[in-house]
């Protein structure tokens, strides 16, 4: 039996799909994984800023969309203790589910699969920083497991043959096994995001270490040299697009990134290479579609794509505060604000939660890409009900998948763009379901309390966490309380040239370029950090 493991932007419907993620669901393992469609998007934002430790963004009036302030968002000291807990706990899944051999990361854990997740390994490449700066660990511990992970996915070959290679043109596969760091299967891709996914850990790693010490000198090799590794003109199609992946079998998939999306950050990082870079008309092929999905939903005016996870990839490291390309200087928004408002969105949508699921509410809502109950329709109190396995759930003008199952990372992930929403929201979720969906790692992946069919407990909730859904929690908790993983990657010279080339103007970026006027019309709630 075959899941929906949306890989990518995948999630907009017409899918390819490729085996690839085993799902403990319901005691089977459920495995497929979609590598991709074309779609049409675009991107927004606002700036924030933020207080010491345990300060939050000004909470804005929403309605529409978000143009004032209405005075700060104060965390309790009990919400303190509650983010920190929740951090910890985070960071624990990736250290903890991490190889200390290879520092392969698995897709998820605990679990009985075989396979890493490269873009497991880039959120725990960050993790490890936020380990050291938060004293969860040393910081010799993180250097040592950084160390061995970059040293590992260094020897690891790049050839195209179907089953003796980790990778192509320094791209990596999907997934790789366990044991061997060889391609999981011959249903694997080369995937273009899942690499970016692990670039930009790679990145994090060559800013965070710089201290003149032969470890540390070599991470910055290392990472340097993994990056500049990747032949992103190679995955550009003629049209200036990214491909969506390769594989030995079938070439070049047909799908590509367009549109606003966490495709965002692979434009991002071809941009700012010096090997094999993109060239600028390549982040405006990916912009062409931004009109086409710009406008209401749910009570706010955004750029948008239905599952939360593409508001959070790309913003977990770029700070988009404040700085904008020629698309958001036309709109007078730019991609931080955008995200704040699908976060609203998802909330609005709970509140009028129009397919009637038990529990939705202003404290209780996030969809996005997640685990689910499975393959099931139930009829309860004459209502059929169709439930999904993983999915890639979410609300929009392009597209609603909803069937009752909340993810917390949809508002973990959200912390900080909207911790007025947020926090509230991992409050409840925590007080209201308690240890059935929070334990030693934090939130389970996922829970759905209108499922009561083949469970022992009153609703269904996952046994796992997944790495990509872990990532985003830990690194926007870390951003929301001091902009930690943010501004290391403000130090990444690849990271400002590749915003620079896409036209990126003001903000932290500083660009002699930018007019005073380039960012009159973006909403200013916060700007420190």
């Amino acid at each position: 039996m075959m899941d929906k493991r949306f890989s990518v932007q995948s999630c907009l419907r017409q899918m390819v799909r490729y085996v690839s993620r085993p799902i403990p669901t319901l005691g089977a393992v459920l495995s497929v994984s979609a590598v991709g469609v074309s779609s049409i998007g675009g991107g927004v934002g606002c700036s924030a800023a933020y207080a010491a430790d345990g300060g939050v963004p000004n909470t804005p009036t929403v309605t529409r969309a978000a143009h004032s302030a209405a005075g700060p968002y104060v965390v309790t000291a009990s919400d303190k203790a509650l983010l920190e807990d929740l951090e910890h706990r985070t960071f624990l899944w990736f250290w903890e589910a991490g190889d200390p051999k290879t520092g392969l990361v698995p897709d998820r854990y605990p679990s009985d699969q075989t396979q890493a997740s490269v873009a497991s390994i880039g959120f725990g490449l960050t993790a490890y920083g936020i380990g050291a700066d938060r004293g969860y660990i040393t910081h010799a511990q993180a250097v040592e497991r950084t160390l061995t992970t970059l040293r590992y996915l260094s020897r690891l070959p790049q050839n195209a043959s179907a089953d003796k290679a980790s990778g192509y043109h320094g791209f990596f596969y999907h997934f790789l096994d366990h044991k061997t760091g060889l391609r999981f299967n011959k249903d694997i891709e080369l995937s273009s995001i899942d690499t970016a996914l692990l670039m930009q850990g790679v990145l994090f790693t060559e800013s965070y270490y710089t201290a003149n010490t032969p470890q540390e000198r070599e991470i910055r090799t290392l990472a340097n040299a993994l990056y500049q590794g990747v032949d992103w003109a190679w995955m550009r199609r003629p049209d200036q697009r990214l491909s969506m992946g390769w594989s030995p079998e079938h070439q070049f998939l047909p799908n590509y990134w367009e549109g606003y999306s966490e495709g965002m950050m692979a434009y991002v990082l071809g941009l700012g290479a010096s090997t094999h870079p993109l060239q600028p008309a390549s982040w405006q092929a990916w912009l062409a579609t931004n009109d086409k999905r710009w406008g209401e939903y749910s009570g706010q005016t955004l750029l948008n794509f239905a599952p939360l996870f593409g508001h959070q990839y790309t913003h977990s490291w770029i700070d988009f505060r404040g700085i904008q390309d020629d698309w958001n200087r036309e709109k007078g928004i730019d991609y931080f604000e955008n995200s704040r408002r699908a976060a609203y969105a998802q909330r609005s949508y709970a509140i009028a939660n129009p397919g009637k699921w038990q529990d939705y509410g202003p404290d209780v809502w996030g969809l996005t890409a997640s685990d689910g109950p499975g393959e099931v329709t139930e009829t309860e109190n004459g209502q059929v009900r169709r439930f999904f396995s993983y999915s890639a759930r979410g609300a929009g003008r392009d597209y609603t998948q909803d069937d009752g199952t909340i993810a917390p990372t949809a508002a973990g992930g959200s912390v900080a763009f909207a911790p007025e929403i947020a926090v509230p929201a991992l409050r409840e979720m925590k007080h209201r379901y308690g240890s059935h969906i929070y334990g030693r790692y934090g939130f389970v992946d996922a829970f759905n309390p209108s499922f009561h069919n083949k469970t022992t407990l009153p609703f269904w909730s996952d046994t796992a966490y997944l790495g990509i859904d872990q990532g985003p929690i830990l690194l926007m908790l870390e951003n929301r309380r001091s902009g930690f993983v943010w501004n290391v990657m403000k130090k990444n010279p690849a990271i400002r040239q590749g915003l620079e080339r896409a036209g990126f103007r003001g903000g932290w970026l500083g660009n002699t370029e930018a007019s005073t006027d380039d960012n009159k019309g973006v909403v200013r709630n916060n700007q420190a950090g």
